[in-house]
Order: structure tokens, then sequence, then C-alpha cells
């Protein structure tokens, strides 16, 4: 069992990325994350940044989504964001509402599962990729 200080201290920072991903007005990479905490009376490593983004992830106050590049963006789960995503250009379009607001797992589909939060996207060509790939 950590020291309560030690304790203390994971969950300050916890705190610290999470108000970061609150006042963001969009997603953000753990780059990002690590840039404005560097520049912060409390830096904090990258490493320490990915390590606390999961930790948030794994309790429930955190979504991650990757794009078709491999990046990572994080969001609190507060906010239920699911987007539209270029699978050429990478372009990404924030859908105005869930299309799926009450999900609710029965029976042996849950099996003890217990939902956190969820993350829904759409994969395509957007029209300027489209029209590019035209013959």
């Amino acid at each position: 069992m950590a020291p309560p200080v030690a304790a203390a201290g994971l969950k300050d920072k916890q705190e610290r990325l999470l108000e970061q991903l609150l006042q963001a007005d969009t997603e953000l990479t753990g780059q990002q994350v690590h840039a404005l905490l560097r520049q912060s009376e409390l830096p904090m490593g990258l490493a320490t940044v990915y390590r606390h983004l999961r930790l948030l992830q794994q309790k429930g106050l955190v979504r991650c989504r990757h794009l078709p590049n491999g990046e990572a963006l994080y969001a609190p789960t507060e906010r239920d964001e699911h987007h539209l995503t270029c699978v050429d250009c990478g372009a990404t379009t924030l859908l105005e509402q869930c299309p799926m607001p009450e999900v609710h797992l029965h029976g042996e589909q849950a099996s003890g599962f217990r939902l956190l939060f969820h993350t829904l996207e759409f994969f395509g060509l957007c029209s300027t990729c489209q029209e590019r790939q035209a013959p």
C-alpha cells in the first residue's frame, strides 16, 4: 500500500491532467497535455502523463480514440463526443449529438462487464478526398 503522501501525489497528478482536458475545447494528444503542463508550476514528465491518462481512462473519467495515423486523442468522458473521420486525410468532424445516447448491455452480452463509457466513430472519405480520388 502506498504511503498517504504518495497516494495524494498520484491523485493530484490525475486531477491536474483531468483539469487540462476539461479546459480544452477539443481533444488533446498526450504530447499536447504534456506541453501545457510543462508551462505550469508543476511540470510532469511525458511518461507520467501517459501513465496517468491510462489510469484516468481505467476509472472511466477519460476516453481515448485513435486516428487512422495511430495518434491517440484524449478527452473527458463527460463530453460525449463522436466523430466522422476521413481515412485518407485524417480530417475529423464532430457529430452534433450521440446517435446512441442510451447504450445498455443485456444478459450474456454484459457478462459482469461494467460499462464506463463508449466511443463511436465512423470512418470513410471526406468530400475533398472523394473528389481527388474520382477517376
